[in-house]
């Protein structure tokens, strides 16, 4: 039973080891005698060969960046005695250590290899630097559903500390192994918890007590770096257990997580369909359509570069590319092609207009990214569809398998919308009350690409203006920054300059207090600055478009922007979110009644 007995407890070292940490909400009762032993031993550092870990001094110095300027540690024992470590009392579940090699594959520098288990089944990788540790733990999220353990820095790979391969890093599959059709989650519960939330929590728990024990010390700072499901992942951790890390980098995060792979992925191909079953739009037109918007709004910016700096400026409208009569129908769109395009960028609505996913559903200017869900050809599958029939037939709906379920069968309808949403209880990270993890000094960075074709920025603006709308804005900005990459697609790529560095502000303003500033973007030919939002880069004039030196940031006035109405808007909020336990093969939650349960009846 897995699910909630580590409700209560914070990572293993608390957090990092120092006296911030901050304790999860207490379970009084729920936790049997042994269970609170484990929380004891839990609250206190990493046991190593020779007593405790010591825990890191308060830096005194910093490097330009603003980091810490921590001396590097040398390991206590060898890499091959990690194998077989006994862990107990680390986590809730006993820990497994199977291999501990060296090894150079894919980092900078040598490390130590280290792979395991966590029961029942999360497998932990990690890399432990064999010639210098500077005190610095930073764990990977993945994508989609996981299901694999690779540890991947993405957008943080020229982050200082990474770069020169003197960080200690870590990453789980979340708890089960392949299957990226979803069946692994069939009729079992605790692969679905891990996947939820508890997988990435045991990992740090488990990972830096295997640190305290190979250099003697606890990490000195914890840091969490995902993108997709695994921005998902990052926000997870600061909602239910904010002491595990002490600054998260959250990407185009999946928290919307069941709206996203049901109404959002369903729609993008549903309403693309004619009577016959027939795809309407196909991607051999979706750069006429990239060009007419461009055309019509790339330089209400001040700038014709082929980037909307705000999308939500433009106000394009796709019947101005319905063919006129005797026009070359090569240069125009059908009726129903243009009203395609519209409603992909739209979103989903039921029969009577209501929204069932936030407004903008797909930016104008990502049109080039549509052919996730809009195929070259007749026939095709398309990634959503793969997406959503992957999800609902095992994961969207609690307790339920269904390996027939198709799109057809999902409804847009209120009633139906409420049924599906159930499962946000605890497969979405959508608490906007991030208080605790902001009173212990955590820093959190919001990033999305404004071309992301797979989750909607809208999605990540509606929790960032949660949050200022929940813990005030003030309190907000003291430990939160939000920002939006123009041309940038889902997770990089996409038509803007699309490589850039995450984790160093995040890591500058938890160790030195240095709030971040601007991020510099780049890909083959230019730089671009990237401001916090809600500051868009202006070119000042001067220079090179292609040079960041050459723009300033500039708040714009009277922006549109959506007001986030629409029908599962309070899932955006606090008190609905439940905790699980696998019970036989079913999942059991509580608490059992809550205002999201109610809506069902």
């Amino acid at each position: 039973m897995h699910g909630f007995f580590d409700r209560g407890r914070t990572s293993g070292a608390g957090r990092a080891g120092r006296a911030h940490g901050r304790p999860g909400p207490a379970v009084g009762a729920l936790l049997a005698p042994a269970m609170l032993l484990a929380l004891v031993l839990a609250l206190v550092p990493a046991w190593t060969a020779g007593g405790t870990a010591e825990a890191s001094p308060r830096p005194r110095a910093f490097t330009a960046a603003g980091l810490a300027d921590l001396p590097a540690l040398k390991p206590r024992m060898d890499c091959a005695g990690l194998v077989g470590l006994k862990l107990d009392g680390v986590t809730d579940a006993p820990v497994t250590i199977t291999s501990a090699t060296v090894s150079t594959a894919g980092a900078p520098a040598p490390y130590c290899d280290v792979r395991g288990t966590i029961a029942p089944a999360n497998t932990i990788v990690m890399r432990l630097p064999v010639n210098g540790w500077t005190q610095r733990y930073v764990q990977t999220g993945c994508g989609g559903e996981c299901g694999s353990s690779n540890i991947n820095y993405t957008q943080a790979a020229t982050c200082p500390p990474i770069a020169d391969g003197t960080v200690a890093g870590a990453t789980t599959d979340m708890g089960h192994q392949g299957s990226p059709d979803g069946s692994w989650a069939a009729r079992n519960p605790q692969a679905q918890i891990d996947f939820a939330y508890r997988g990435v929590h045991v990992t740090a728990e488990v990972a830096k007590a295997v640190i305290a024990r190979f250099y003697g010390r606890s990490p000195a700072y914890s840091y969490f770096n995902g993108c997709s499901d695994g921005g998902r992942e990052g926000l997870m951790e600061a909602q239910r257990y904010p002491g595990d890390f002490d600054g998260i980098a959250a990407g185009a995060p999946a928290n919307n997580m069941v709206v996203q792979n049901t109404f959002h992925h369903a729609w993008n191909v549903l309403t693309n369909l004619d009577e016959d079953g027939r795809y309407i739009l196909l991607a051999g037109r979706l750069p006429l359509v990239h060009d007419a918007v461009m055309a019509r709004c790339d330089a209400l910016d001040g700038l014709k570069d082929g980037l909307l700096g705000d999308p939500r400026r433009c106000d394009f409208d796709p019947a101005t590319l319905v063919c006129a009569s005797g026009q070359n129908p090569s240069t125009c769109l059908s009726k129903a092609e243009a009203a395609v395009v519209r409603r992909l960028h739209d979103g989903a609505v039921d029969d009577h207009g209501r929204r069932l996913e936030p407004e903008i559903s797909h930016e104008w200017g990502s049109e080039l990214e549509w052919t996730l869900f809009v195929p070259a050809a007749q026939g095709q599958t398309v990634g959503s569809e793969r997406f959503v029939l992957s999800f609902a037939r095992y994961l969207a709906y609690t307790n339920k398998v269904d390996p027939d379920w198709r799109l057809s069968d999902l409804k847009f309808t209120a009633k139906s919308f409420w049924k599906t949403v159930q499962s946000s209880s605890y497969l979405s990270a959508m608490d906007p009350d991030l208080g605790r993890f902001a009173r212990g000094g955590g820093k959190l960075l919001l990033w999305h690409g404004w071309n992301d074709q797979h989750i909607s920025p809208q999605s990540t603006l509606a929790y960032h203006d949660a949050m200022r709308k929940t813990m005030r804005e003030r309190a907000t900005d003291a430990f939160s920054r939000l920002y939006l990459f123009p041309g940038v697609a889902h997770c990089g790529g996409g038509d803007g300059p699309n490589t850039f560095d995450v984790l160093t502000p995040v890591m500058a303003w938890a160790e030195s207090g240095r709030a971040p500033g601007k991020i510099i973007a780049s890909d083959a030919v230019r730089t671009r600055p990237v401001y916090p939002y809600p500051a868009v880069a202006r070119y000042d004039g001067t220079g090179s478009a292609d040079d960041a030196a050459n723009f300033a940031p500039h708040t714009p006035r009277g922006t549109a922007r959506p007001a986030y109405h629409w029908l599962g808007e309070r899932l955006y909020s606090h008190g609905y979110q439940t905790w699980c336990m696998a019970k036989g093969t079913e999942l059991a939650c509580r608490p059992e009644q809550t205002w999201l349960t109610r809506r069902t009846h």
